[in-house]
C-alpha cells in the first residue's frame, strides 16, 4: 500500500499520521520545505538590513555585529527550536496546530466554549478526549476562576482575535517583503535600474504566486520542495565560505557575553534595533499552523536536520563578511555572494522569495477555515485540495484578498525596512498570544505545576515582549501598517462573532413551542404536502422562530419535516459515524424529526456530501432503532402481566415511540388480550409503515427551507451596538455566502423564510 493509500484507508486522522511509515514521514519532511520553511528561509535576504536600518552604527570593533549575531543564534535556538519544535508541537490539538487550535482545546478543557448549541453527547465524540489525568488544584482553581468571571471569556476571545488578526497580516505582509527583497537584488548588477521596474517585476510575481494557489498544498509542496532544498543548500555553502573567507573567529559571537556587550555600546540605539533581529524567527509560528497540513515529526526532522543548521551557518557567514565590509550593511546578503555564483544564487533567491510566501499563506487559510468554524469570521468557501491529508485546503476569496493587499504594500511602501518593522510587529505579537495561551494549556490541559506555566511565560514571555516593545519604537516607520491590518481583521472577527451569538440568543428565546404548532393545526387549516421539508435552522433543541413565522402565513408542511442543525464542535474533526444525531419532534403522528449535524473546526462543511441519501438512510435506521426498543419494552410489559396483557392496535403505536406513557400502556393491557406472535406482527407493520412513509416523502422530493434572518439592533440599543449590528455586520451578511450556497443546494429545491431579528 502506498502512503496515499495508506491515508484513505486510515480515514484521513491526524492522530494517525504519528504512526505511518518512515518513507512516509520523510516524504511529508521533504513537502514541509516547500511550504512550512519557505517563510523562515528566506528570512536572511533582509535580517541584517532591517536591524542596521536605523540610528545602529557599526564600529571598528565589530563588538555590534557579533551583538546581533548572538541575539540571532539564541532568539533561533531559544524560540524557534526549544519553544515551537520541542514544546509548542506537544499541544496539538487531534494533530492540528495554530492560536485558535489551543484556544479549541482550552475551551474543551475548561468550559470556554464560545460555539452555542453545545451538547452534552458532543462530549461522547471519539475526538473529544480530555488529555491528561485528574484535575489538580491548581488546574480545578483556574478552571473555578473562569466560571465565576464570565467577563474574561470574552477578553480571551479578543485576545485570541489579535494573535489571529496579526497572523492574517502575517500573511499580508510576507508575499510583500519577501519578493520585494529578493528581486531588489539585481540593482547590483544592474546599476541604472530604476526602482519602478523592481516594483514592477515584485508584482508580477506575486499575482503568479498566488494564481498557483488553488492547486492546492500537495501540488504546491512537490513544486516548491526542490527550490526550498536548493536555496538551504545554496545559504549552507555561500555561509561556510564566508566564514572560512572572511573570519573563521566568527563562531565566538554564539557566546551570550556580546549580547550585554551589545548593549552596553549601544544602549537605546540597540534595543530599538531588536525589531530587525527578530525577522530571524518569521516563519516559525507558520510550523505551528500548518501541523495539519503535514505531521509534527515530519515538520521536526525537516527543522532540526536540515533548516536550524543551514540558518546558522548562513548567519554566521553573513556576519564575517560585515566583519571585513562595514560599508556594506544594507545589501550585505547580495554582497556576500561570491562573483562566480551570483546569477543561480539570485535566481534561486528569487524562486525562493515565491517558496517563502508559501508558508503564510497556507498558514492563513487553516487559520480561518477555523475561525468560520468556530464563528469568528464570515462564511468563506473552502475547497479541500487532497483527499489525503484533510488540512490542505485553498480558500479563494482569502486568495484574492490577500494578494490584493500584498501588491497595495508593495506598491505603497517600495521599502523592506518599513515593512520588516511592521512584519516584525505582527510576528513578535502572534508568538506572545501563543506563549500565553501555552501556559494555559500547560495548566488546565497538561495539569502541570502553576510554577511550571509560571516559568514557560516569564522565560519566553519577556523575551517576546522584548522585542514588541522594540517593535513599538518602529509603529511612526512602518510598524502602524501591521496594527492597522490586524485591527480591521479583528474588528471583522469580533463583530461577526458578537452578531452570530445574538442571533442566537434571539433565536433561544423565542423558540416555539410543538404543542402550540399542534393546537394551532385545526384553526390554521395546516395542509401535509407530500415529500420530505429539511428546515435549517441555528437550534439545536426547540422548534426555531422562523418555522412558527412560516406555517402561520402558510400553514403547510410537508409529510416528513426535518429540523436540521449544522453546528460545530470543538474538536478538529468529527468521524463520519459520528456524524448524525437524529430525535423526534412532537408526537409519533406528526412525523417530524431533529437532525443535528456535528463538524470539528478542520471538516469540509460542504461540497460532495450526498445529504438527501446519507439523511434518509439515517431516519430509517433511527426508526429501525426506535422501534427495537419499544418492542423490547413491550416484551418486558408482557412478561410482567403473564405474556398475555399488551396494549389494542391504536396505543401501540403511540407507546412504541413513546414507552414513557406507563398509564396508558397499562390501561390498553385491561382492554384487550392478544397472543405475543400478534404484537410481532403489529409491531411489523408499524416499523415498515413508517419507514414506507419516508421512502416514499423521498420520492416525492426534498425541499430545503432556509431561515434568511436579518438582524437589527433594537431601538434602545447603543450607538455602538446599531452600528455594529445595523452596519458592519449586515454588510458582511450580505457579502458572505449563504448557507444554500455553502450546501451546494440546487436553486430549484431551495425556499427562503425571511424574518428580521431585533437584538
Amino acid at each position: 500500500m502506498n502512503p496515499s493509500e495508506e491515508f484513505v484507508e486510515q480515514g484521513i486522522s491526524q492522530e494517525n499520521l504519528k504512526r505511518v511509515s518512515c518513507t512516509t514521514v520523510l516524504t511529508l519532511a521533504y513537502q514541509s520545505l516547500g511550504v512550512v520553511y519557505g517563510d523562515l528561509s528566506i528570512s536572511p535576504l533582509y535580517v541584517y538590513k532591517t536591524t542596521f536600518s536605523g540610528k545602529l552604527s557599526l564600529h571598528e570593533n565589530d563588538e555590534e555585529i557579533y551583538g546581533v549575531l548572538s541575539f540571532i543564534f539564541w532568539t533561533i535556538t531559544l524560540v524557534a527550536l526549544l519553544k515551537y519544535v520541542f514544546i509548542v508541537m506537544l499541544a496539538d490539538d487531534n494533530g492540528e496546530g495554530g492560536t485558535f487550535a489551543l484556544y479549541s482545546l482550552l475551551c474543551r478543557h475548561a468550559g470556554l466554549s464560545i460555539l452555542p448549541n453545545q451538547q452534552a453527547a458532543d462530549e461522547k465524540l471519539s475526538a473529544y478526549v480530555r488529555e491528561g489525568s485528574a484535575d489538580t488544584w491548581q488546574s480545578s482553581s483556574l478552571k473555578s476562576f473562569f466560571e465565576k468571571h464570565q467577563r474574561f471569556h470574552k477578553g480571551l476571545l479578543i485576545f485570541v482575535l489579535l494573535g489571529t488578526g496579526m497572523a492574517i497580516a502575517d500573511g499580508v505582509l510576507t508575499p510583500a517583503i519577501s519578493v520585494l527583497s529578493a528581486v531588489s537584488g539585481v540593482k547590483l548588477k544592474i546599476t541604472g535600474l530604476h526602482e519602478n521596474y523592481v516594483v514592477i517585476i515584485s508584482c508580477i510575481i506575486l499575482v503568479g504566486l498566488f494564481s498557483l494557489q488553488h492547486h492546492g498544498t500537495h501540488r504546491v509542496a512537490f513544486m516548491f520542495a526542490p527550490i526550498a532544498t536548493a536555496w538551504l543548500l545554496c545559504l549552507t555553502g555561500v555561509g561556510a565560505y564566508n566564514i572560512f573567507r572572511w573570519n573563521s573567529h566568527i563562531y565566538r559571537a554564539l557566546s551570550p557575553i556580546y549580547m550585554f556587550k551589545f548593549f552596553r555600546s549601544t544602549s537605546i540605539e540597540g534595543w530599538v534595533s531588536l525589531g530587525g533581529v527578530v525577522l530571524a524567527i518569521t516563519g516559525v509560528e507558520a510550523m505551528f499552523a500548518n501541523l495539519g497540513h503535514f505531521s509534527p515529526l515530519s515538520i521536526k526532522i525537516a527543522f532540526t536536520f536540515l533548516v536550524y543548521p543551514s540558518l546558522l551557518l548562513t548567519y554566521m557567514g553573513e556576519a564575517a563578511f560585515l566583519s571585513k565590509h562595514h560599508e556594506d550593511i544594507q545589501r550585505s546578503f547580495y554582497k556576500s555572494i561570491p562573483e562566480a555564483v551570483f546569477w543561480p544564487v539570485f535566481i534561486v533567491a528569487t524562486s525562493a522569495a515565491v517558496v517563502g510566501s508559501q508558508a503564510v499563506i497556507s498558514a492563513t487559510f487553516s487559520i480561518i477555515s477555523q475561525c468560520c468554524a468556530l464563528n469568528c469570521f464570515p462564511h468563506v468557501r473552502i475547497v479541500h485540495t487532497s483527499s489525503q491529508i484533510c488540512g490542505q485546503i485553498y480558500i479563494p476569496e482569502v486568495n484574492w484578498l490577500l494578494m490584493c493587499l500584498s501588491l497595495a504594500v508593495t506598491i505603497g511602501l517600495r521599502d523592506t525596512n518599513m515593512m520588516g518593522h511592521a512584519y516584525g510587529l505582527a510576528v513578535t505579537t502572534v508568538m506572545f498570544v501563543t506563549t500565553c495561551l501555552m501556559a494555559l494549556v500547560m495548566i488546565i490541559v497538561w495539569k502541570q505545576k502553576i510554577i511550571s506555566a509560571i516559568a514557560f511565560l516569564l522565560f519566553f514571555g519577556s523575551m517576546e515582549l522584548l522585542y514588541i516593545s522594540a517593535c513599538i519604537f518602529k509603529v511612526p516607520e512602518g510598524a502602524w501598517i501591521a496594527l492597522a491590518m490586524s485591527s480591521v481583521f479583528m474588528a471583522i472577527m469580533y463583530v461577526w462573532n458578537y452578531g452570530t451569538m445574538k442571533k442566537h440568543q434571539f433565536d433561544m428565546e423565542n423558540k416555539v413551542s410543538m404543542n402550540r404548532i399542534v393546537s394551532l393545526g385545526p384553526s390554521l387549516g395546516m395542509v401535509r404536502v407530500p415529500g420530505i421539508g429539511l428546515v435549517y435552522t441555528n437550534l439545536a433543541t426547540g422548534v426555531p422562530a422562523v418555522f412558527g413565522h412560516f406555517v402561520t402565513n402558510l400553514p403547510a408542511f410537508h409529510q416528513v419535516l426535518v429540523f436540521v442543525c449544522i453546528k460545530s464542535v470543538q474538536v478538529p474533526y468529527v468521524c463520519e459515524k459520528e456524524r448524525l444525531l437524529i430525535s423526534r419532534v412532537g408526537p409519533t403522528e406528526c412525523g417530524m424529526f431533529r437532525c443535528i449535524l456535528r463538524y470539528g473546526y478542520k471538516d469540509l462543511q460542504q461540497e460532495n456530501y450526498n445529504l438527501e441519501n446519507r439523511l434518509v438512510s439515517g431516519l430509517v435506521q433511527f426508526v429501525e432503532t426506535e422501534e427495537e426498543s419499544a418492542s423490547k419494552a413491550t416484551a418486558d410489559l408482557c412478561e410482567e402481566f403473564g405474556n398475555s396483557h399488551v396494549e389494542v392496535f391504536d396505543s401501540l403505536a403511540r407507546t412504541i415511540t413513546n414507552p414513557n406513557h406507563e398509564e396508558d400502556r397499562v390501561r390498553s393491557s385491561r382492554d384487550i388480550q392478544v397472543t405475543k406472535s400478534d404484537i410481532g406482527h403489529m409491531e411489523s407493520f408499524l416499523l415498515k409503515a413508517e419507514s414506507l412513509q419516508i421512502l416514499t416523502a423521498k420520492e416525492s422530493g426534498v425541499t430545503y427551507v432556509f431561515g434568511h434572518s436579518y438582524a437589527k439592533a433594537k431601538k434602545s440599543s447603543s450607538i455602538f451596538k446599531k452600528f455594529a449590528i445595523n452596519v458592519v455586520y449586515a454588510f458582511l451578511s450580505k457579502n458572505c455566502r449563504d448557507p444554500n450556497s455553502l450546501l451546494n443546494v440546487p436553486p430549484t429545491s431551495s425556499l427562503e423564510v425571511g424574518m428580521i431579528y431585533y437584538v
